[in-house]
């Protein structure tokens, strides 16, 4: 159990080493921001969110049913040696559901407390010329 912690840093350092782009949605947004010449802003920030969880639950639960599929049955089992059995696949089964929730629910939203703390609440509308000059003088 020890050696969990160590093996998920690793991963992330080989992401960061191989320059892999985690965050494809607001990527995207991002360029097409840049190219409005708009800065991005958190509504922005939402719908890249929304984006990338939708996108993700999917192939989420079709890991999630497959490997329940398999558990379930070995769980509630009754025959010879399901006690032992059922000692290894019950901790698997809530790792599954907690790890669908964390996936689902609760990583993005840490994202967007994360990315959010420097964008700005709202989005600055430039008047045009022609308009700022209607309004009446302040």
């Amino acid at each position: 159990m020890l050696s969990v912690p160590f093996a998920l840093v690793g991963g992330i350092w080989l992401m960061w080493a191989l320059s892999y782009n985690l965050d494809h949605a607001l990527a995207e947004i991002r360029e097409q921001r840049r190219v409005e010449g708009v800065a991005l802003n958190r509504a922005d920030l939402r719908r890249a969110i929304m984006t990338g969880a939708v996108e993700r639950v999917r192939p989420k639960m079709m890991t999630v049913v497959a490997i329940m599929a398999g558990l379930l049955p070995i769980l509630w089992s009754t025959g010879t040696g399901s006690e032992v059995m059922s000692r290894i696949a019950v901790p698997m089964v809530g790792g599954m559901v907690s790890s669908t929730i964390l996936t689902l629910l609760v990583i993005p939203a840490i994202y967007a407390i994360v990315k959010g703390w420097r964008l700005p609440r709202r989005v600055e509308i430039p008047i045009p010329e022609r308009a700022r000059r209607a309004l009446p003088a302040e």
